[in-house]
C-alpha cells in the first residue's frame, strides 16, 4: 500500500519550471474525468520514480508544416519529454474511445519537473479535436507550426507521391489534382488543409489566442534558433537550447541538430524536393490563398512572409 501511495504522489507531481502550472488542471483531476485513476497510477509509474504524465503541451499541426523538426528541436531541452509517435488520440475514434487512461499510457516516462509533449499534425484540421482537447485541459498550451500555404500543398502532395512510389504504385501528377475543368480544383484536400483561417477559427472557439503559439515554419527551416527561443519563452522553460545545437548540413540542404556532441538529422523523407509546377498554375495557387491568408493574419494579429 505504501508503494502504491508513493507511486500516486510521483505521478501527480507537476513540473516546477512552468509558473502557469498551478492554475492548470492537475493530473489527478484530469484522470478522474476518465474514472480510471487507480489503474493509471499502477500502469504509469516506474520503480525509479519517473512517471507517465498527460501532456501539458501539444503540437497540434499543421501537416507538412515542420512538426517533426519542431518536436526534435524542442527535445533538445532537458526539461522536455516527448512522445515518439503521433498518438492520434483526439482525432481517431478508435483511440479516443479508449479514454484518458489509454492516452496516458502512450506518453513517455518523465520526471516531475519535465514537460510532456506530444504531436499529431492532423489535430489542427480536425473539427472535433479542439473541444476534446479543451475538455481534457482548458489551460493546455498549444503549438502550431505553419508554412506558406502554397508550399505546404506541394509538400503534402510530395509525401503522398513518395509513399506510393515506395509501394510501387502509380500516382497522378500534381496538375491532375490541382486542375479540374481548366480551373483550380478547390475540392483538393491538400488545398483545404492550407485554409488556416478556417481551422484557426474552430480552435479559437475553445482556446484564447494567448494559449496558442504559432511557429513560423519557413523561418524555422532558414534559421531555427530564434524560433525555438520563442517556443521556450512561450512554454516558460528556462533557456537551455543554444545556437551551437544547430548546424547547416550542406549535403541535405537544411539544419541538423547537435546534442551533447552527437549529430543527428531528420529522416531522409524530410526536405524532399517538390515537383516542378507550371508557373501559371503556381500563380493561380498563390492567388487562391491571397484572401484566406489576409483573413488569417487578421485573426491572429500577425503577418507572415507568404506569397
Amino acid at each position: 500500500m505504501a508503494a502504491l501511495l508513493l507511486g500516486a504522489v510521483l505521478l501527480l507531481a507537476q513540473p516546477q519550471l512552468v509558473p502557469s502550472r498551478p492554475a492548470e488542471l492537475g493530473q489527478q483531476e484530469l484522470l478522474r474525468k476518465a474514472g480510471t485513476l487507480q489503474d493509471d497510477v499502477r500502469e504509469g509509474t516506474a520503480p525509479n520514480g519517473s512517471a507517465q504524465q498527460l501532456p501539458q503541451t501539444i503540437i497540434i499541426g499543421v501537416r507538412k508544416g515542420g512538426t517533426r523538426a519542431l518536436l526534435e528541436m524542442l527535445s533538445l531541452h532537458p526539461d522536455v519529454a516527448a512522445a515518439e509517435n503521433e498518438v492520434h488520440f483526439f482525432d481517431w475514434e478508435e483511440h479516443y474511445n479508449h479514454g484518458l487512461g489509454w492516452y496516458l499510457s502512450q506518453m513517455p516516462f518523465s520526471w516531475p519537473h519535465q514537460l510532456t509533449v506530444e504531436k499529431t499534425p492532423a489535430y489542427f484540421t480536425s473539427p472535433k479535436v479542439p473541444e476534446r482537447v479543451h475538455s481534457m485541459n482548458p489551460s493546455i498550451r498549444l503549438l502550431l507550426i505553419l508554412r506558406d500555404p502554397s508550399e505546404r500543398v506541394l509538400s503534402d502532395y510530395t509525401q503522398v507521391f513518395y509513399n506510393h512510389m515506395q509501394k510501387r504504385k502509380p500516382y497522378p501528377s500534381i496538375e491532375e489534382f490541382l486542375v479540374r475543368d481548366g480551373r483550380l480544383n478547390v475540392d483538393y484536400k491538400a488545398l483545404n488543409r492550407s485554409l488556416y483561417h478556417v481551422h484557426m477559427q474552430n480552435w479559437l472557439r475553445f482556446f484564447p489566442l494567448r494559449h496558442i503559439h504559432i511557429v513560423d515554419g519557413d523561418r524555422l527551416i532558414r534559421d531555427p534558433f530564434p524560433e525555438i527561443q520563442k517556443v521556450e519563452r512561450f512554454l516558460k522553460l528556462s533557456p537551455q537550447i543554444n545556437a551551437s545545437n544547430f548546424y547547416f548540413n550542406k549535403t541535405k540542404g537544411f539544419y541538423c541538430l547537435r546534442d551533447s556532441g552527437r549529430d543527428r538529422c531528420l529522416h531522409e523523407s524530410k526536405g524532399r524536393a517538390h515537383p516542378q509546377v507550371d508557373p501559371k498554375l503556381l500563380n493561380k495557387l498563390h492567388e487562391y490563398f491571397h484572401e484566406p491568408n489576409k483573413k488569417f493574419f487578421e485573426l491572429v494579429g500577425r503577418t507572415f512572409d507568404w506569397h
